[in-house]
């Protein structure tokens, strides 16, 4: 007799176990999570990227017009709250990685890409906004790769979201 404490169960009496059915039976559903997070990226990245263009280009003509260091308080808030909603964005990722890759792609990436292949193509997307002061930074930002890296980094937040959300699951 064996002194080992499953000795005396046979391999036959174990029913089969199908853990992949279980697992996908036990998954949470993430549809809000997904919903909430693609809003937030459609919505919160153009204002991000106009308060963030907006608040360049004054600091931009504050600087040029009186050739010294002078700060703008409301150029740098709006530079400040830019970045803190674009931190946002990439925050939700946490919930699902889909908002800050639509934000990225849409709002940063494509945009980008299209205004360093064949600049007339930015041209024509920055006359689609009103003429303002923003689309005046937004046309700066988009021109000096700007929008393009932004794009990117949103993209790559929301990528390695996923990933550490797929490794956490496995």
């Amino acid at each position: 007799m064996s002194t080992h404490r499953y000795a005396e169960y046979e391999e036959d009496d174990y029913e089969d176990y199908d853990e992949t059915a279980e697992a996908l039976d036990e998954r949470p559903r993430r549809g809000i999570a997904h919903l909430v997070s693609a809003l937030g990226g459609l919505l919160l990245t153009p204002v991000a990227l106009g308060l963030l263009s907006w608040g360049g280009l004054r600091q931009q003509q504050l600087i040029q017009a009186t050739l010294s260091t002078n700060r703008d308080p409301l150029g740098i808030a709006l530079l400040a709250g830019g970045a803190i909603l674009l931190l946002v964005v990439a925050s939700l990722g946490a919930l699902s990685a889909v908002g800050p890759i639509l934000g990225g792609l849409i709002y940063g990436v494509l945009p980008g890409v299209a205004a360093m292949a064949v600049p007339d193509w930015g041209f024509r997307l920055v006359n689609l906004m009103p003429k303002s002061d923003i689309a005046y930074g937004v046309m700066d930002f988009l021109f000096i790769g700007g929008l393009l890296g932004v794009g990117f980094l949103l993209v790559g937040s929301g990528l390695a979201n996923a990933l550490v959300r797929r490794r956490r699951e496995a």
